[in-house]
């Protein structure tokens, strides 16, 4: 069976190259989560005043991989505790969050983001929050760093050997 879920990790260009590489993951795609107005272009949500997340949306097996290891994955490649900010990043639309389609899910997310914020001893800038719209990003940003392979990313090359491995 397969389960959809919204990671917001900061720009989601690293972000879905990183998730595209775990195995059980079947299927990635940028775009703006969480906003107030319809149709947001990349040029409108980098203003700041839409209020959407840039984030990668992924389909998984659950046979495979579930939501607590996506989630302990996902804490891996972000800086939990930096609020609207990742590497250079700065922004609302850089935010860090995970968006759920399903109340089933909150549980194992929940569980992933306690065990973190536990062992750093502080509370994480990890919205937890129901999906309320997602709007595909334009054309050129679906796999950027696939079409271009020395385009700008926060994630250090690390990070990506960590995904392959997982």
């Amino acid at each position: 069976m397969t389960k959809d879920l919204y990671f917001a990790a900061g720009c989601f260009w690293g972000a879905q190259r990183f998730f595209s590489l775990v195995k059980g993951v079947t299927f990635t795609e940028v775009g703006f989560a969480n906003g107030f107005t319809e149709n947001p272009t990349y040029k409108e949500v980098y203003t700041d005043q839409t209020g959407y997340a840039e984030t990668v949306h992924l389909r998984y097996d659950t046979a495979v991989i579930g939501e607590e290891k996506l989630t302990d994955l996902f804490l891996k490649a972000i800086d939990p505790l930096s609020l609207n900010k990742q590497g250079e990043d700065e922004g609302t639309r850089y935010r860090t969050g995970v968006y759920f389609v399903s109340e089933e899910q909150v549980p194992p997310i929940k569980a992933a983001l306690d065990r973190c914020a536990a062992a750093l001893g502080q509370p994480l800038a990890v919205e937890l929050l129901p999906l309320r719209n997602f709007y595909k990003a334009e054309e050129y940003h679906q796999e950027y760093l696939e079409k271009n392979p020395t385009g700008y990313c926060h994630l250090s090359p690390a990070i990506f050997k960590i995904a392959q491995d997982s």
